[in-house]
């Protein structure tokens, strides 16, 4: 049975499965809106030490592919496997972020979620809406974070700036002209990796678009 988180709840991950291949999907969108949903493996200092470890829509994977962009599927608009026993030791936090590409404000988004599937079954869920925002143009929806074991945290904390201020949030470095979008990978599968059932709706139908952003202590 999939556990219902609100924003700010915490869990180990041992206690949502005993797995530690996950599936991370992410589901957001609004009239007129394009979403980048990305993800950054932060250090310690939760920094972007590691560019390698930005994983959007022009770098789907890390060096030892622990951390790899799906692309849209399965009702979500985008999607992510991390296999957490292959993160580097010094990642301690994954965080997922959804940004506003374009004009826009997250007040105006559906209603949306972040999901953890393993092992083929949804085993964690965080829901929010635009209504719980404001003129915020990136939202750090939930994070994975390692203290004494994997946790996990439904943040739902909006960010004013873009995606690219949101890295910068984090340390990185913007590059001043970035290359075209590669295409989405296909879904990667393993044994032991199963993929995820389809989600149902969240009344509101987002536009997909492989992309990338999201973050939180």
């Amino acid at each position: 049975m999939s556990r219902e988180f609100q924003r700010g709840h915490k869990a180990r991950v041992s206690d949502l499965t005993a797995g530690t291949d996950l599936y991370i999907g992410v589901r957001i969108g609004g009239p007129g809106l394009t979403f980048d949903i990305s993800c950054f493996g932060l250090d310690a200092e939760e920094q972007l030490s590691d560019d390698r470890y930005f994983i959007f829509f022009n770098q789907p994977k890390s060096p030892e592919e622990s951390l790899q962009l799906l692309g849209p599927q399965a009702g979500d608009t985008e999607s992510f496997r991390v296999t957490l026993d292959r993160v580097p030791e010094r990642i301690r936090k994954l965080s997922f972020t959804a940004t506003i590409d374009g004009a826009g404000q997250m007040s105006q988004a559906g209603p949306g979620y972040l999901r953890i599937v393993a092992g083929g079954e949804e085993v964690a869920r965080y829901s929010f809406t635009g209504s719980e925002f404001s003129t915020e143009r990136a939202v750090m929806v939930g994070d994975l974070y390692y203290k004494d074991g994997w946790r996990f945290a439904a943040v739902g904390q909006g960010f004013d700036g873009g995606l690219e201020a949101l890295l910068r949030n984090f340390g990185g470095e913007v590059l001043e002209e970035e290359e075209a979008p590669a295409e989405a990978p296909a879904p990667q599968q393993a044994p032991g990796f199963a993929p995820p059932p389809f989600a149902p709706p969240a009344s509101a139908e987002p536009e997909p678009r492989p992309t990338a952003a999201q973050s939180y202590a």
